[in-house]
């Protein structure tokens, strides 16, 4: 099982190639507030110094550490350029070249900090990759986090304090990442920051370690016998004391094997029954042995995350397509698929269906029966006309003479007035489902034909070729509805099969009407006086020629409400706005209202059938029909493929992106599949 570290650095390689962070790793991040000691203990690890030192914040970027243990017979073997160095490091951005000196690799460390973070001591969270090959060490991956800060100095930022949080949070928030939280020995643990941040991602304690620091420099008379028992804070993982070097040691250059071979010393004097369980090589032993377990049991959700992103990848560099080969069977073939998922769309037989919302043939379809139809209905057949409208235009149509029949002549003007407003619904669901087809377009090209974001150019004329045929079919659609409505009014047909048998039932109930009023007049009365009668029973009422005239002398004017408005008032007699009917003239208008609604209700119906087919066959069916030809003959031209067919700027560096990172998942995926074959899983 301890070849499965290297199997972790070795994907951590695999996707550093690509620099991409899409997987968590199992490692272990080193977490503490600054001079707690954190720095010491990654150096008591490696045994080497080689971490930047000084006052206030130093470590301004994450370090990723990888620690490789190498045989000192292998080091020869595993130093390109032939070095028979025992340790050496190498940084990711320097990409092969060796570092054998470690004061090197420190002032790496800061040059490359500072390239990055400026020298302000501000931070950043772009890491740094350091690979240190060496006998001496154990197979670990370790991440140096900034050190918490509470108080900015400096150039640093209000909120540097926030920013540290923040980055450290990025880190520790992986599952497959256990905490390493320093704390140290001198200072109140209950008020450790280390242990407190943890908490918040952690909070059980099952992936975080406690390292107490500077165990010799703790007060006189006091001991870390009940922390380093887990009396004070209980930790799932444990909690280990080591003695750090002090800045005198570092000052007069102490070595970390003296500096362990003391601390060994430290505790068998200090802490005899504890000195097994304690200092610096016991906790190298720890985190090995607990990221080997941890590796193990993430494996399994590792491999599914690679399998999943490998498909995620494959299937997004199949939608970036392959380098043009060959152009014109490329653009045929382009043109080929948008025409036809355009006309599928319409037919409802796309490949990808729309869920939120109506789109294409579905949406003209609830533009017909829903939108237009329900329109129709909301038009009411005697809209606009007043009573005293139909009675003028029945007083006008008789001329001087007095009529003893409604004239016809009347209802055709009026019910004409009547169909002309179903004209205008009838217009917009023209236009309704013209924008309906400029929508399919976009629909299309976002969905259906992914490669066409590949072709900004070629995207572009397509939409317009197809948009200046919807826009040369506009105004052809909407002269046909206009004539739809022209046809309805340039013959009244009251021949109408549904009209006559209208008119037959009206007729039938003016009979009974009049029969009725028969029956309730007195029995004195003789028939033919009844007959000639109006309502008040004699003859000057206002039912016949003398009353009529009796009233037009006693006050004929122009009145607002009056039929002669527009005539001149000779007696100079104001009229009253409105007046109350006669039964004959209340007989005639409701006749010719329901002659005008019966007869509306008809030219309604026809009109809301015939809109929808002739917008159907002017409009929708046409350009189905020729859009394939029209989209070939505006840009099958080979003078335009060059230009057509010219990728977006980006597009080749995302494809080049996609390619390197399946590669790395893909290799990723070959390196788990070995350790199961080794059955180190």
């Amino acid at each position: 099982m301890e070849a499965l570290i290297p199997v972790i650095n070795k994907l951590q390689d695999v996707f550093n190639t690509v620099g991409a962070d899409i997987i968590q790793l199992p490692q272990i991040a080193v977490v503490g507030t600054q001079s707690s000691g954190k720095s010491s203990v990654l150096e008591s690890l490696v045994g080497r110094d080689l971490l930047p030192r000084g006052t206030g914040i130093v470590t301004r970027r994450p370090l990723i550490l990888q620690l490789v243990h190498v045989d000192p017979g292998d080091a020869r073997k595993n130093d390109d350029v032939g070095r028979e160095d025992e340790e050496w490091g190498k940084f990711l951005h320097t990409k092969n070249k060796i570092f054998t000196d470690f004061d090197e690799i420190r002032q790496e460390i800061e040059a490359e900090t500072e390239r990055v973070s400026g020298n302000n001591k501000g931070i950043s969270d772009d890491p740094i990759h350091l690979k240190i090959f060496s006998p001496h060490v154990v197979n670990l991956t370790l991440v140096d986090l900034p050190g918490i800060t509470k108080v900015p100095v400096g150039d640093q930022p209000v909120h540097i304090e926030l920013q540290i949080l923040e980055l450290i949070l990025k880190y520790i928030s992986n599952p497959n990442c256990i905490i390493l939280a320093v704390s140290a020995a001198n200072t109140d643990m209950a008020t450790s920051e280390a242990l407190k941040v943890a908490r918040q991602v952690d909070p059980d304690g099952r992936r975080t370690l406690a390292v107490v620091t500077k165990l010799d420099l703790m007060d006189a008379g006091t001991d870390a016998m009940d922390v380093l028992m887990g009396r004070v804070i209980p930790v799932k993982l444990g909690l280990i004391g080591v003695v750090n070097r002090s800045q005198l040691d570092i000052n007069n250059r102490k070595s970390v094997a003296d500096a362990i071979r003391d601390e060994h010393g430290f505790l068998q004097k200090k802490y005899p029954s504890l000195a097994n369980r304690n200092g610096t090589k016991y906790l190298a032993r720890t985190l090995n042995r607990l990221l080997m377990h941890h590796i193990r049991d993430c494996l399994p959700e590792l491999k599914t995350r690679i399998n999943v992103l490998a498909a995620q990848y494959q299937s997004l560099l199949g939608s970036y397509g392959e380098p043009v080969e060959d152009q014109s069977a490329t653009l045929l073939q382009l043109i080929t698929k948008f025409a036809t998922e355009y006309c599928n769309t319409i037919e409802g037989t796309a490949k990808y269906i729309e869920t939120a919302e109506l789109c294409g043939g579905a949406r003209i379809c609830y533009i017909f029966h829903e939108t237009f139809g329900r329109t129709l209905e909301c038009v009411d057949p005697l809209g606009g006309l007043s009573t005293i409208d139909i009675l003028t235009a029945i007083r006008n149509a008789t001329g001087p003479r007095p009529s003893l029949f409604v004239p016809e002549i009347s209802f055709e003007l009026l019910v004409k007035k009547q169909v002309k407003r179903l004209e205008e619904p009838s217009l917009r669901c023209v236009e309704l489902v013209h924008e309906e087809m400029q929508r399919i377009i976009q629909h299309c090209s976002n969905y259906s034909t992914q490669e066409l974001q590949r072709f900004p150019k070629l995207h572009e004329a397509i939409v317009e070729v197809v948009t200046s045929l919807l826009r040369k079919r506009l105004p052809i659609t909407n002269e046909m509805v206009h004539n739809l409505v022209a046809i309805e009014l340039a013959y009244i047909n009251t021949k109408h099969p549904d009209f006559a048998d209208a008119c037959g039932v009206m007729n039938n109930n003016i009979e009974e009407q009049r029969r009725n009023r028969m029956r309730e007049l007195p029995t004195a009365v003789p028939r033919e006086k009844a007959l000639a009668a109006g309502p008040q029973g004699d003859q000057d009422g206002a039912g016949t020629w003398r009353g009529m005239l009796k009233k037009e002398e006693e006050g004929a004017g122009s009145g607002p409400g009056s039929p002669l408005k527009g005539a001149v008032n000779l007696l100079d007699v104001p009229v009253p706005v409105a007046r109350k009917l006669s039964s004959r003239e209340q007989r005639d208008c409701e006749v010719i209202e329901r002659l005008i609604k019966s007869y509306f209700l008809i030219v309604r119906k026809n009109i809301q059938d015939s809109v929808p087919k002739a917008v159907m066959h002017f409009l929708v069916n046409h350009v189905k029909d020729s859009l394939q030809s029209e989209l070939v003959g505006q840009l099958y031209k080979s003078g335009l493929l060059n230009d057509l067919l010219t990728e977006s700027e980006d597009m080749a560096q995302r494809r080049k992106e996609a390619a390197d990172m399946l590669q790395a998942l893909q290799k990723a995926s070959q390196v788990i599949a070995e350790i199961r074959e080794t059955h180190l899983w």
